[in-house]
């Protein structure tokens, strides 16, 4: 697992190592619409939210549509048709998943209110503005961000229906040769969005298979990693 350390959080970037998931979705798979075994899935779960010491019974999550809506967490919530989760509440886990889609973190910092979010941004919800629903569902201010393992510009072949509309948002640089840098497009539009501090791990998911689930790699038979976190009580 990757932690980023945020004063005040918890925060913590999953990997596929360190569960109980065999087959396809070895080992720490937290999708449960995966295909794999539920009692893997939720022990996975109570593995990784242990990892940081949450309470798994609390962990909330969204039904992941490829949109830019982000709602406020509940305890133990599940189905909302959403792509980003906020709290303030102390001690309420929230877990955006993904297998190539970026898994991004935002927190409140310097004295402001503790809160954070956790935002699921494909290539759609980036372009289409997650990253300032994010900002906006946390009120602004000063915010800093994290932009988690993804498909890198290594290896993200995209058509020009995707490029053309990237290169006219985020500049020409962030596709060549037909590959999209996801990273770099997070990174611009969270600035753009009002973040001054934003740290990118540029780990490629489809390039570490011992690492990381990779749904175009694995042709969709694959699992989930992701981003959990939580105000520190």
């Amino acid at each position: 697992m990757i932690r980023w350390p945020a004063d005040g959080y918890e925060v913590v970037f999953t990997t596929r190592l360190g569960g109980v998931s065999e087959g396809p979705y070895t080992s720490l798979n937290l999708g449960r619409k995966s295909g794999d075994v539920v009692a893997r899935v939720d022990e996975n779960r109570r593995i990784a939210c242990g990892s940081i010491g949450a309470d798994v019974a609390k962990l909330a999550l969204n039904h992941q549509v490829h949109s830019t809506r982000v709602v406020q967490a509940a305890p133990g919530a599940r189905g909302e048709r959403a792509d980003g989760l906020w709290t303030d509440a102390p001690g309420l886990p929230i877990l955006a998943m993904s297998a190539d889609c970026l898994p991004i973190v935002l927190v409140r910092r310097n004295g402001e209110a503790p809160a954070v979010a956790v935002l699921h941004a494909g290539w759609r919800g980036l372009l289409e503005g997650i990253a300032a629903s994010g900002v906006t569902a946390l009120g602004g201010g000063s915010l800093a961000a994290a932009v988690g393992p993804a498909i890198g510009p290594c290896c993200y072949e995209v058509g020009e229906e995707v490029a053309a509309p990237y290169r006219e948002r985020f500049g020409d640089d962030v596709v060549r040769n037909g590959r999209l840098d996801l990273w770099t497009s997070a990174e611009r539009a969270l600035r753009h969005a009002g973040v001054a501090h934003v740290v990118r791990f540029d780990r490629c998911t489809a390039c570490e298979p011992e690492t990381f689930f990779s749904h175009r790699r694995d042709a969709g038979n694959t699992g989930r990693q992701g981003v959990i976190a939580y105000v520190a009580g």
